[in-house]
């Protein structure tokens, strides 16, 4: 439930008209401590345009002489008047200079309550001060005891007004909150407030304890709203407790002192509309965050859906690849293996007319040359498509394959710590794991100058997911400090890899260049 402001600010005379009727209204419930009409003019010149001041005052001053006059004022009314124009004079003045100093109307946060209870506070003693120079130069003298009494009556009866007053201004003509907040209120106001008043006043009838154990009760039913429906509940909660008290103080007549009473109420209400305003803020930091984490766990998974779908991708593209370096591999082997078989039978052939005829050279020549293309022939195979793998398996083909005849052609051992089953792992992984390792050593016989090379691989399962575990390293010069542009080792190696979901750590140690690779396998 979202209710809309009053728009009495659009009309001054309206609005004076309006605080004339209320101030009426309150009038009536006056005491020594608990000065409504005061809270209203506070928080009707804290809510309205200072271009309305005048009409609000002008409404002040016509229910002051109006009240006067109905009282049976004597003739010497002006006196009197001259006497109660100073407090709402001095209000307007300390409202104005404190809203340049940029006051707000507001209890959506502790800083903001603290702010306006502050001000509250420091005018309040301002015009109780200006009433104690009246008292003074007006009266006759007053014992000094007296004097403390009547101010002390004055200070706690306006403190207490604008607490009782103000916050429900602010709710009324300030705040919004929702259905399910305003039912949820009233839900408590018949479950817990009307039975706590019940309760209270009956205690108040009691002599002491019971008596004081009723102000106790007032305090945790103040204390739970604010907790439970922040200062709008501390603010309700704190009328509700006030009009009980009032009861009691004034029409049961068993209960304690006034001004124990009220000063134990507003040093109450104070705490509560402070401990419910915490409250909000905290809620509503709670509700942010609760809103922002919403938001990244939902971006999370976006990104998480995207990953999912780039890393599908690129595991086609793999497969793409892998499936046109087979098929490459597979023509070249047929056609371009088969003709160079096809040439060296000819050659073998016509290798004695070739010797009769004094070119025996040229033969030789030809078998050199046929032999030097089957070899790279031979080598750009395995580049397309390692045969070996399909051969020997993964883990012979890694022990006893051309990765091993490449070490040990430049000189470097090569040790292996193989564990797990192979058949555990796709064949994108498989194949994965073996070029990873073979462009591994490549660049460790090219660029490392190593003596050693070393590989350790392990497949298992673990929380019903096949892992392959691989750890890559030689003792050469390491990792240069600016790698080479356009080179495509390293950076083919991690985009395979992440192409395939896993895990790419590359460590430069001082003794060589150290590779840790983590793979899921499909199956």
């Amino acid at each position: 439930m979202h209710p809309k402001p009053l728009h009495l600010n659009r009309s001054g005379p309206l609005l004076g008209a309006a605080y004339l009727l209320l101030w009426l209204l309150l009038w009536p419930t006056v005491q020594p401590y608990w000065v409504l009409p005061y809270g209203l003019l506070f928080g009707a010149l804290l809510l309205s345009p200072v271009r309305h001041w005048g009409w609000l005052l002008g409404a002040e001053l016509a229910a002051t002489v109006g009240t006067h006059l109905a009282g049976g004022g004597t003739p010497a009314w002006p006196g009197a008047l001259l006497a109660e124009l100073p407090a709402p004079l001095l209000l307007t003045i300390g409202l104005w200079l404190l809203r340049r100093f940029n006051l707000q109307a507001s209890l959506h946060s502790p800083q903001d309550v603290a702010q306006l209870l502050l001000s509250a506070a420091l005018i309040v003693t301002a015009t109780t001060a200006a009433d104690a120079a009246l008292l003074a130069l007006f009266h006759s003298p007053m014992s000094t005891q007296l004097m403390i009494q009547v101010l002390g009556e004055e200070l706690l009866g306006r403190y207490l007004g604008i607490v009782l007053v103000v916050p429900l201004m602010i709710m009324l003509l300030r705040s919004r909150f929702d259905r399910q907040a305003l039912a949820r209120l009233l839900q408590d106001a018949l479950l817990v407030m009307l039975p706590s008043m019940a309760i209270m006043l009956v205690l108040s009838r009691q002599a002491a304890p019971e008596s004081q154990f009723a102000r106790v009760l007032s305090l945790a039913l103040v204390l739970f709203f604010a907790f439970r429906h922040g200062w709008r509940g501390a603010s309700l909660a704190l009328i509700t407790s006030s009009l009980g008290i009032t009861l009691a103080t004034r029409y049961l007549g068993h209960a304690p002192s006034d001004a124990e009473a009220y000063l134990y109420l507003a040093v109450a209400g104070t705490g509560a509309i402070m401990l419910g305003s915490a409250t909000d803020a905290l809620r509503w930091s709670n509700a942010r965050v609760s809103e922002q984490n919403d938001h990244l766990a939902a971006v999370n998974q976006r990104l998480d859906q995207l990953a999912r779908q780039l890393r599908r991708a690129a595991r086609g593209n793999l497969q793409v690849d892998e499936s046109l370096r087979r098929h490459l591999a597979a023509e070249l082997h047929d056609e371009l293996g088969q003709n160079i078989t096809a040439i060296q039978t000819h050659v073998k052939l016509a290798q004695t007319r070739l010797r009769q005829a004094g070119m025996e050279d040229i033969s030789t020549s030809i078998n050199n040359i046929l032999a030097h293309m089957r070899g790279a022939l031979r080598r750009l195979l395995d580049d397309l498509r390692p045969a070996v793998l399909d051969e020997f398996g993964l883990l012979r083909a890694l022990d006893e394959g051309p990765i091993r005849d490449l070490l040990n052609a430049a000189g470097m051992a090569y040790r292996t710590e193989l564990h797990g089953d192979p058949r555990l792992l796709d064949d994108e992984t498989s194949t994965a794991i073996y070029r990873l390792v073979q462009e591994s050593a490549t660049n460790a016989v090219k660029h490392a100058q190593a003596s050693e090379f070393r590989l350790r691989l392990r497949i298992g399962r673990r929380q019903g997911r096949t892992l392959a575990l691989l750890d890559l390293r030689d003792n050469g010069t390491g990792l240069p400090q600016r790698l080479p542009r356009g080179g495509r080792g390293l950076q083919g190696m991690r985009d395979r890899v992440t192409s395939l979901g896993g895990q790419f750590r590359l460590r430069a140690d001082h003794a060589g260049v150290h590779l840790r690779v983590l793979l899921h396998a499909l199956a």
